[in-house]
């Protein structure tokens, strides 16, 4: 699609890292990655509701796993072969869901 987002460079990315918190690079997944704790399991499902809701509606779609309170989010652009905007969005709406 070309309207969607072209990979970020590594200094933008890293700029990018430093308004987020908690999320890392993966350089070898080409991605971002964050780890959310909840207090039990409901509260952990009802973060992934949220952010599949704003997943869909920016057709943008976390690679995650779930265990009881544990959500374990991967997220990368894998038409624009790495990082773009769309994972900061992503990434800075999941920061807010969790608070």
């Amino acid at each position: 699609m070309s309207d969607r987002p072209s990979r970020m460079t590594d200094t933008e990315r890293d700029a990018a890292l430093g308004t987020v918190s908690g999320w890392a690079y993966d350089a070898e997944e080409k991605a971002i990655r964050k780890t959310f704790q909840f207090a039990d399991f409901s509260e952990a499902w009802g973060f992934m509701n949220r952010a599949a809701l704003l997943a869909e509606k920016l057709d943008h779609h976390p690679e995650w796993f779930n265990v009881y309170n544990r959500v374990e989010v991967k997220m990368t652009t894998h038409d624009a072969d790495g990082v773009t905007t769309l994972d900061f969005q992503m990434a800075t709406a999941m920061d807010s869901f969790a608070a």
